[in-house]
């Protein structure tokens, strides 16, 4: 029906402008780079089920929800055999706590792990998702005096361990996993422990540089930081602004900005919030595809995958960045992302590996993560506004 359109086009020009979808283009190469991702990622599987670090299973979890991306996934459907060993490999990583992980860096990976079971959708898995949940909460920072916010950390979660202190991408992988699993949660006969999210709100305020919400001295209202956030309170990954006099700003930067904005959604604060203001704003203004802004190429496809993840979360269909025009991110970032997919269907960070992206299991994840999350956003009608 389409083409018979399309080869109408000069005698039925308002007809066919109607009917052809502005995405068409960019979903189609979208689900071939989907398709050829999952192709690397079940390639690269080991044969216990795992990907790349049976030891850190946050690698496994990953890639099991990349999987889960495709179009194509019916959780009611009988599974891949790639999803049925990786399921099997990560739940044996529960340990008796609840949590899911290996090595170490227990939270990192119980809050990945909770999403893909979550976004793998096995009835068999929610006693293990409620025990995960469980370990998650109690992972919860409460230092000095009980009960308070009291101390710079209160309320956030950090790696665990020896990695006490919380920081913002581990409260924000926590708050995801705790928020998709709420309805799963709520579905149970038994009282399921709480979250405090009032001081989880607190501590990602303390994140953002935003004096009036964040009660800390260090938030700047210099202006070109002003709404970002940094990796903890009092503490950036992206280095100092000097303002003279002695005085300096903790840079925001861009992973870090779509992760708070992700938790100020989670938290259900509404969109006339002046922290989700003041976020967007400097999120619009610092906009692109390119860089991770502040980081340049240091975490490039976690800034991805936490972008796709907070914009669509947001509902944002455009931003109005600083020259004033109207970007796309879905296409800016769809396309993006199928130009750097690699001949084998993976991707890498070439220039950085910091973080682990020098992983192509890892860095496949994150893509594929994002790139189903700009297929998920768009309209699938033709004519619904996209």
């Amino acid at each position: 029906m389409k083409t018979l359109l399309l080869a109408g086009l000069a005698a039925f020009p308002l007809l066919a402008a109607a009917e052809v979808h502005p995405y068409e283009s960019l979903q189609n190469e979208i689900d071939r780079s989907i398709a050829k991702g999952i192709d690397f990622l079940e390639q690269s599987q080991a044969e216990n089920g795992s990907w790349s670090d049976e030891k850190l299973p946050a690698l496994t979890a990953m890639a099991l929800s990349a999987l889960a991306k495709d179009p194509d996934f019916d959780p009611d459907a009988e599974l891949s055999p790639a999803m049925a060993k990786g399921l099997e490999f990560l739940r044996s990583q529960q340990k008796d706590d609840g949590g899911i992980y290996g090595k170490g860096l227990a939270n990192y990976s119980t809050s990945t792990a909770v999403m893909a079971l979550v976004d793998c959708g096995q009835e068999e898995d929610v006693p293990l998702i409620l025990e995960a949940r469980r370990f998650l909460i109690n992972q919860q920072s409460d230092f000095d005096t009980r009960g308070t916010t009291d101390n710079k950390y209160d309320g956030g979660i950090g790696y665990g361990g020896t990695y006490a202190h919380s920081d913002l991408s581990n409260t924000h992988l926590a708050l995801q996993a705790l928020k998709a699993s709420e309805q799963i949660a709520k579905s149970q006969e038994t009282q399921q422990p709480q979250l405090n999210w009032e001081a989880a709100l607190t501590f990602v305020s303390r994140c953002q540089n935003l004096p009036g919400s964040n009660d800390l001295d260090y938030a700047s209202d210099d202006a070109e930081n002003k709404g970002g956030f940094i990796y903890y309170p009092g503490g950036t990954k992206a280095g100092e602004k000097d303002l003279g006099d002695g005085r300096v700003a903790l840079r925001s930067y861009g992973s870090m900005s779509y992760a708070g904005m992700l938790s100020l959604v989670y938290a259900d604060l509404k969109a006339d919030d002046p922290r989700l203001i003041a976020v967007k704003q400097w999120l619009a203004d610092n906009y692109t595809v390119e860089e991770n802004p502040g980081m340049e190429a240091q975490g490039l496809y976690y800034y991805f995958n936490t972008m796709a993840k907070a914009l669509t979360a947001a509902d944002m269909k455009t931003l109005t960045i600083s020259d004033g025009k109207s970007a796309d991110w879905r296409a800016d970032l769809g396309a993006k992302l199928v130009g750097a997919q690699r001949e084998d269907g993976s991707w890498l960070n070439d220039g950085s590996s910091r973080w682990f992206e020098n992983d192509p299991v890892l860095v496949s994840s994150y893509s594929l993560m994002a790139l189903g999350n700009i297929h998920h956003s768009i309209p699938q009608n033709i004519g619904q506004n996209p």
